[in-house]
């Protein structure tokens, strides 16, 4: 009787699962069940994998994972800033990665019963005001850049607000030259080989960063320069806006040089 109600209790207060699995180390946690199974784009993947073996890994790797308290959270905060560490990267560390991985272990695979990382504060991090070039400046930028495609892509992107990997993504069947209207439904990221399934350098996602499309109306003006743009590269529904083109090839005509002892027949 004491022993089922014992494992009642432990079930009203969500204490469930092997006890043994919280003696695993954090590195082994992580490597192996968290990181390889967590749900997110490549691009994050890659960056989890940076800080974890920058930040992370070193301070909680040999630890099990039972054995982790606040404290020790809070001793590594201290050391991150001992070490130089900017204070964005100690709050990305601590929210985005360490929370998630304690938030997976406990809720999720009952490795733990203690998160112990939730309520420990990190340093603040200051709000510092955009600096933004005055007209002169970016006459000064546009009048240097190389050529009218440059131009025009420098255009879209002040005037359109899209993100780089939006911007560089445009087909030509995105812009409706009769509306105005351009519909963002794509994005390009780069990641390193390793973290992608194919092992290519860029990928093409269906849809932007905000995971939902957008539609905005450009400028009589732009648009106009656009559809010139496109016409005279003699572009196709789906190729790229902005794309670097190779040349066209120059042909050279062969001359024939005379032999010398025939030259004078």
């Amino acid at each position: 009787n004491k022993a089922w109600q014992k494992e009642e209790a432990k079930v009203a207060e969500g204490h469930l699962g092997d006890p043994r699995r919280g003696r695993q180390t954090f590195r082994r946690y992580v490597e192996e069940k968290w990181l390889p199974h967590h749900v997110v784009e490549p691009t994050t993947r890659e960056k989890y994998s940076y800080y974890l073996d920058a930040h992370i890994l070193p301070e909680f790797g040999p630890m099990r994972m039972i054995d982790i308290l606040p404290e020790h959270v809070r001793e590594w905060i201290t050391k991150m800033e001992a070490k130089g560490a900017s204070t964005w990267t100690i709050q990305y560390c601590k929210y985005s990665i360490l929370n998630s991985i304690f938030t997976t272990a406990t809720l999720e695979d009952r490795v733990i019963t203690f998160h112990p990382s939730r309520g420990v504060r990190t340093p603040t991090v200051p709000s510092t005001p955009r600096q933004i070039i005055t007209p002169e400046q970016f006459d000064a930028i546009y009048q240097a850049l190389p050529d009218a495609d440059t131009r025009l892509l420098i255009e879209t992107a002040v005037e359109s607000g899209l993100r780089w990997g939006e911007l560089t993504e445009l087909r030509v069947r995105d812009l409706e030259i009769g509306t105005r209207i351009l519909t963002v439904s794509r994005k390009v990221i780069e990641v390193n080989r390793k973290f992608q399934p194919e092992g290519k350098r860029f990928t093409v996602k269906e849809y932007p960063k905000d995971k939902e499309y957008r539609r905005l109306k450009l400028s009589v003006q732009l648009v106009q320069k656009i559809s010139a743009h496109v016409t005279s590269e003699g572009l196709g529904r789906d190729d790229l806006l902005f794309a670097r083109r190779r040349a066209p090839v120059q042909v050279r005509q062969v001359r024939v040089i005379p032999d010398p002892a025939t030259l004078g027949l």
